[in-house]
């Protein structure tokens, strides 16, 4: 979706709210049943234009991807995967895990997946033989490029259109955003 088409909608949510339909995805107000779902009591309190921006900016980032994933039976637990070995090459798996915040089930299935696809390899540690080191293939590497090029253009087109200064201010908005930020 365009920016324009996602500021159309979200110009439509606003006016269509604003002609008093208290509707929610088909509910409607009950105060007799304790049920509110009208969104204008929180107005104020929750900034639902910027989650809903977040939601939308979200959906159409990963879309992308999503499609050249479809075609070899990837989702984007394997897209994160091959997204940061590719920009790690020889990280552990213990890396990795700490990186996603996943259990060790969470990447097992992925991540062997992604190897016997021929994406990734795994080496063996050189000094603890325990330690699994991975690294991007040949084609592994392609395909990490291939779905970062659509996220990429896509940046770039937002960025060009926010004007001067928008990098830093949404790289420090983004990283603000982040449970582990420092400072």
């Amino acid at each position: 979706m365009s920016t324009k088409l996602t500021y159309i909608a979200v110009c439509f949510v606003t006016a269509y709210r604003s002609k008093g339909n208290d509707c929610v995805a088909g509910q409607t107000k009950n105060k007799s049943l304790g049920i509110n779902n009208d969104p204008e009591d929180d107005e104020g309190t929750i900034d639902f234009e910027i989650i809903e921006l977040l939601f939308f900016a979200y959906r159409d980032f990963t879309g992308d991807p999503d499609a050249i994933l479809e075609k070899s039976g990837f989702g984007r637990a394997h897209h994160r995967v091959v997204h940061f070995v590719n920009r790690e090459p020889g990280m552990t798996v213990a890396d990795l895990l700490d990186t996603l915040k996943i259990t060790k089930q969470s990447l097992a299935r992925v991540l062997k997946q992604l190897i016997d696809s021929g994406y990734i390899r795994q080496v063996t540690g050189p000094e603890d033989r325990r330690q699994r080191m991975l690294y991007t293939t040949t084609e592994g590497r392609a395909l990490a490029r291939a779905l970062a090029e659509p996220q990429s253009r896509r940046i770039a087109d937002a960025l060009a259109k926010a004007g001067p200064g928008a990098r830093e201010t949404v790289k420090r908005f983004l990283a603000n955003m982040m449970n582990d930020t420092v400072g």
